[in-house]
């Protein structure tokens, strides 16, 4: 009987260690991938803003505004144009708010709703802080109308990243459905795509602005989830009730 126990304890201990080993490789794994995403957006980065502001050269953007040049006329340019809304903050300020405002109290998850506008308001605070620091022109040849302000990186490239891609984040977190995931995941991540092309199309944005302003957005998506999802388990640390057992159940008088 003893060696039966023993069998079974030592079983399942192989089983425990085995599950644990799996659980380090798997959080290994994403984390490497994390830090690999995060340092090639990074070294992207670094590359064009090289490229644009230290070595002058100009034939890359110059070779998208032909290409998208030749795709010019009134349907695309309608098609282009509301894109280019999606990435705007006059459509942006009140999607972000409708967001925290189901998290708040319709999803009541108030983590969630903590998250987008912290993620929305940092990322246009670096927006502004990085324009001010490259204070690249915009293009001289606007298609319809000029745009204001300065033009590298991209806004709308870099807001498209931190607000879609935190939709994409919310859809892996709350929807069960793997294939509903991939849809949702196929169509926002085309929807970043073009908007930023939208912006080279209406000639109010170099191709490496768009490029720049997505790096810089993914870099600031990853760094401000890890960040808040740190703060989110050390508040939930704190704030986990004792439980305290009692030292004496009850007593009887004699």
């Amino acid at each position: 009987m003893l060696r039966y126990v023993r069998r079974g304890v030592k079983r399942g201990v192989k089983r425990g260690v085995k599950r644990i080993y799996a659980l380090i490789a798997l959080l290994s794994i994403e984390i490497i991938v994390l830090v690999g995403v995060f340092g090639g957006a990074l070294l992207a980065f670094i590359g064009i803003a090289k490229m644009v502001f230290k070595e002058k050269k100009e034939n890359f953007d110059q070779h998208a505004f032909t290409f998208l040049a030749n795709q010019v006329n009134e349907i695309n340019t309608n098609v282009m144009q509301a894109f280019s809304f999606l990435g705007t903050h006059i459509f942006l300020i009140p999607a972000i708010l409708s967001l925290v405002a189901y998290f708040l109290f319709i999803k009541k998850h108030r983590w969630y709703s903590i998250k987008v506008p912290v993620v929305a308001i940092s990322s246009v605070l670096l927006m502004f802080l990085l324009k001010l620091i490259f204070q690249r022109d915009r293009p001289l040849t606007p298609l319809l109308k000029a745009a204001q302000g300065y033009s590298f990186p991209s806004g709308h490239a870099l807001m498209s990243i931190t607000f879609y891609g935190l939709m994409i984040f919310l859809v892996w977190q709350n929807i069960k459905n793997i294939w509903v995931r991939w849809i949702l995941t196929i169509l926002l991540t085309m929807l970043i795509i073009f908007i930023g092309i939208s912006r080279v199309y209406l000639r109010v944005h170099y191709f490496s602005d768009v490029l720049a302003g997505f790096c810089v957005g993914l870099m600031w998506l990853l760094l401000s989830l890890w960040i808040l999802n740190k703060i989110e388990i050390f508040s939930r640390k704190k704030v986990d009730p004792v439980v305290v057992e009692p030292t004496k159940i009850s007593g009887t008088d004699s």
